[in-house]
């Protein structure tokens, strides 16, 4: 089985709302796994599509869990790095 088969990416859309003139369209990443005793497909929400007057804007959605997730691993690493490069230092410093 090749890795294409099992791992797709795209963007979907969902079914779009509409409000007077306005239409309303969301967006999401679909991340679709498929084994061969089953699948997964994990979504989050990339956009939201506008659509007023006949002109079309994206509205981009920031998934601020993402970004302190990864800001929080990046502290740990640097966290991480420091206390080696310090715990390295002290044994050089208390060798004979």
């Amino acid at each position: 089985m090749r890795i294409t088969h099992v791992f797709q990416s795209q963007v979907v859309s969902g079914s779009p709302v509409q409000a007077g003139d306005i239409t309303v369209t969301p967006q999401s990443r679909a991340l679709i796994v498929r084994l061969r005793f089953g699948g997964l497909v994990w979504r989050r929400p990339t956009a939201v599509l506008v659509e007023r007057a006949g002109q079309t804007s994206r509205i981009p959605i920031v998934d601020v869990t993402r970004v302190v997730q990864l800001a929080l691993l990046g502290a740990s690493v640097f966290v991480f790095l420091i206390t080696v490069r310090i715990q390295s230092s002290r044994r050089k410093e208390n060798r004979p």
